[in-house]
C-alpha cells in the first residue's frame, strides 16, 4: 500500500509540474492526489507500521498494536489536524488576497507611477528593482510582479526592453519575498507553521535576499538593454484617476505589515489578525464606494440598485483566485498524508545518511524549486526535518525556496505570470536571465551560510 501511495504521489507530483504540456490546471491533479491518497490511507489504515504524531512531530510508539477501532479515531483526529493548519494558510492568503483586490478596486497602484521620473534605463532598473523588493516582501511577489509589469507595459513600448525589465523584476520580486512571513506562500507557510518568527526571519534574510538582487541588478546595469534613455513622454505617465487610490494603497499595504505585529501582541494566529485587518479595509471601502449594504445586497446611496456588485469587497472577493486557493489545499493536504504514514520523516533520516551536509541538501531544493513547484518542497521540507523554530534550517528553507524559482521561468508564480503577461520564451529567459540569477542565489546563500556564525 504504501508503494502505491508513493506512485500516486509521483504522478500527480508530474502532472502538476507538467500542466502546460497537458493543458490541465495544476489545482485538478492537486486535489485528485489528495483525495486518493487519504483514501487510500483510509483503506489501509491497518496495515500501516509507522504514525506521525504532527502536533509533538514524533512516530507514535506501538502504533502497529493499536486496535483498529483506535487507528481510524487516530486518522480522523490527524485528518481534523492537518485541516485546522492548512485552513490557517489558506484563510490568511484570502484575506491578503481580498485586501490587493480592494487596493487596485481603487486604482491605488497606479500611484507607483508617480515615482517613475527617469528615463535613463539604468535608473529605471534599479528604480524597478527597488519596487519589487519592497513590495512583494508586503503584498507577495506574485501581486508584485503583476503590478510593476502593468506599469512597465504603459511607460516602455519596446517589447524587448520590457522582457529584460521583467526578467530583473521576477529576482527581485522573489528576493523580496523571503525574507518577509507574508512575501511568499512558503515562507507564509513556515511563519505559520512555527517554524520561524517574523524578527528573526528578517534578521538573518535581509542581507541574503538585498545580495540576491543587487548583484544581478548590479551586473544588469552594465548590459546593452540597460544604456541609454527610454523613448516615452512625461505625460504618459498618469497620476492615479480615483482620488481615494493613495489613501486605499497606504491603508491596505498597513492593514498588511499590522499582522505580525497582531501576531506578536496577541499570540494568536496569523488568520485572526488579517481579518481584522481586512474588515478595517473594508470599511474605508464601503464609506468610500458611497454604498450601503446590507447582508442580502448593495443599494447605492444614488439610487442604484447594485445586488452587491457595486461593493468594493463583494467586487473583490469575486476577483480572488480560487484556483491557486484550492491548489494550495490540495498540494497541503496530500503532504499530510504522506507525512502522517511517516513517510516524511523516515525519508529525512535516510537523506541525512546519504547527504550529511544538511546545507547542501536545502541548496538543491532552491534549485529543485526552479523546477518543480516550491509549495509541495517545503511543506515536505516541514516534515522532513524537526529541528525547534527559528532554527537556521528552517531560514534556508525559506530562502532558497524563495530565491531558487528565479533560475527558470516556470520556477515561480512570479515567473509563470509574467510568463504570461509578455509572452516571455522559456528558453530566452533561460538564455539571458537563468544565469543572473542563479549567481544571486548562491551569494545569497553563501551570505547566509557566513553570517550565520554571527
Amino acid at each position: 500500500m504504501e508503494t502505491l501511495i508513493i506512485v500516486i504521489f509521483i504522478l500527480g507530483y508530474l502532472a502538476i509540474t507538467l500542466e502546460h504540456n497537458l493543458k490541465l490546471d495544476k489545482l485538478i491533479p492537486a486535489l485528485g492526489m489528495m483525495a486518493i491518497l487519504w483514501a487510500l490511507v483510509a483503506f489501509g489504515i491497518d496495515n500501516f507500521m509507522n504514525w506521525f504524531n504532527s502536533a509533538e512531530h514524533k512516530l507514535i510508539d506501538g502504533f502497529a498494536n493499536f486496535t483498529s477501532d483506535d487507528k481510524h479515531h487516530l486518522l480522523e483526529e490527524t485528518l481534523l489536524h492537518h485541516l485546522g493548519k492548512t485552513a490557517e494558510i489558506l484563510f490568511f492568503l484570502l484575506g491578503a488576497m481580498t485586501i490587493v483586490e480592494i487596493i487596485d478596486y481603487f486604482d491605488g497602484f497606479a500611484t507607483f507611477k508617480n515615482y517613475i521620473k527617469t528615463k535613463n534605463k539604468k535608473k529605471l532598473l534599479w528604480i524597478f528593482a527597488a519596487l519589487a523588493f519592497i513590495l512583494s516582501a508586503i503584498i507577495d511577489n506574485l501581486t508584485a510582479t503583476i503590478v510593476l509589469i502593468t506599469i512597465l507595459q504603459k511607460i516602455i513600448n519596446d517589447k524587448n526592453t520590457r522582457l529584460w525589465f521583467a526578467g530583473l523584476i521576477i529576482i527581485a520580486a522573489n528576493a523580496g519575498g523571503a525574507w518577509s512571513p507574508i512575501g511568499d506562500v512558503t515562507t507564509t507557510m513556515l511563519w505559520i507553521g512555527k517554524k520561524v518568527t517574523t524578527l528573526k526571519l528578517m534578521e538573518y534574510l535581509i542581507i541574503p535576499s538585498l545580495l540576491c538582487v543587487i548583484i544581478p541588478v548590479f551586473i544588469a546595469s552594465y548590459m546593452k538593454p540597460f544604456k541609454g534613455n527610454l523613448d516615452f513622454n512625461d505625460s504618459e505617465v498618469e497620476t492615479p484617476q480615483n482620488k481615494h487610490g493613495a489613501i486605499m494603497l497606504y491603508l491596505g499595504l498597513s492593514a498588511i505589515i499590522f499582522v505580525p505585529i497582531f501576531k506578536t501582541v496577541t499570540h494568536l494566529p496569523p488568520y485572526v489578525g488579517m481579518m481584522l485587518s481586512l474588515a478595517v479595509v473594508g470599511i474605508f471601502a464601503e464609506i468610500y464606494s458611497r454604498s450601503q449594504f446590507n447582508i442580502s445586497h448593495v443599494v447605492d446611496i444614488e439610487g442604484d440598485d447594485s445586488q452587491g456588485f457595486h461593493s468594493p469587497v463583494h467586487k473583490s472577493l469575486s476577483k480572488i483566485e480560487m484556483p491557486s486557493v484550492l491548489f494550495f489545499f490540495g498540494i497541503l493536504m496530500a503532504v499530510a498524508a504522506l507525512e502522517s504514514l511517516g513517510m516524511l520523516f523516515i525519508g529525512a533520516e535516510h537523506l541525512k545518511t546519504i547527504i550529511p551536509n544538511t546545507d547542501v541538501v536545502i541548496m538543491l531544493l532552491g534549485v529543485g524549486s526552479a523546477v518543480v513547484d516550491n509549495v509541495p518542497l517545503v511543506a515536505a521540507s516541514m516534515g522532513m526535518f524537526q529541528e525547534p523554530i527559528d532554527s537556521h534550517l528552517w531560514h534556508f528553507v525559506a530562502y532558497s525556496a524563495g530565491t531558487g524559482g528565479s533560475m527558470l521561468i516556470i520556477g515561480s508564480a512570479a515567473g509563470v505570470v509574467a510568463m504570461g503577461m509578455e509572452k516571455i520564451n522559456f528558453f530566452w529567459y533561460f538564455k539571458n536571465i537563468a544565469w543572473l540569477a542563479a549567481i544571486g542565489f548562491v551569494a545569497g546563500a553563501l551570505a547566509f551560510m557566513f553570517l550565520r556564525n554571527f
